[in-house]
């Protein structure tokens, strides 16, 4: 944050709370966001959206400060950036709010063991009932295979992913997950409307 503020000095937005410490860190742009707040950006609405999660930093901060995604505006439809989640209703609100989702950024690991994870994170069947329910054209998997977090392999999740989305009769390719370095690329609604139709 320090860096992108001395670098950048970009517009942060950040959850109630946490202002004061990105601009102890050095932003000078903070907006503060409640749930279903929303500012705009160069033209391009953006919202604060809720999560099933905690927030804390230290022993004595324990949910002083919120916790949630964004959706983000656009002609093709929205872009959801869900964060860390448990599962919860918070995704049909926002299918409900906004409509069939165009591209989910929906976390794929950290889930193991599920008894202490399952509060905060999905795992990969949730993940793909979470696309199901915001009825994204595209999912993308986030959040997984960096760092070695709890007990699950670092690998495991796509093994998972994979299973999830035959499982669920989600075709793998509206839900994957990037190998470092690689890049998404969507069609405009008509062209993937074509090839749907197509494909059928």
């Amino acid at each position: 944050v320090k860096r992108l503020a001395r670098e950048h000095s970009p517009r942060f937005l950040a959850p109630l709370g946490n202002a004061a410490r990105l601009r102890r860190w050095g932003a000078a742009k903070v907006d503060e966001l409640d749930w279903w707040q929303g500012v705009e950006h160069e033209g391009v609405p953006i919202t604060f959206v809720p999560a099933q999660h905690f927030s804390g930093r230290g022993l004595h901060d324990r949910d002083t400060t919120l916790w949630g995604g964004f959706v983000i505006g656009g002609e093709a439809g929205p872009i959801f950036f869900a964060g860390d989640t448990g599962m919860g209703p918070h995704f049909a609100e926002i299918r409900a709010r906004f409509g069939p989702t165009r591209l989910a950024l929906i976390p794929i690991g950290a889930y193991e063991p599920r008894w202490f994870m399952r509060r905060v994170h999905i795992d990969p069947a949730e993940a793909v009932e979470a696309h199901r329910v915001l009825e994204a054209s595209k999912s993308l998997g986030i959040h997984f295979g960096t760092f070695q977090l709890t007990d699950e392999g670092r690998e495991r999740p796509l093994v998972d992913l994979a299973r999830a989305c035959d499982a669920q009769g989600v075709p793998r390719e509206d839900f994957v997950a990037l190998e470092p370095g690689h890049a998404l690329t969507l069609p405009s609604r008509d062209a993937e409307r074509r090839l749907r139709e197509g494909a059928e």
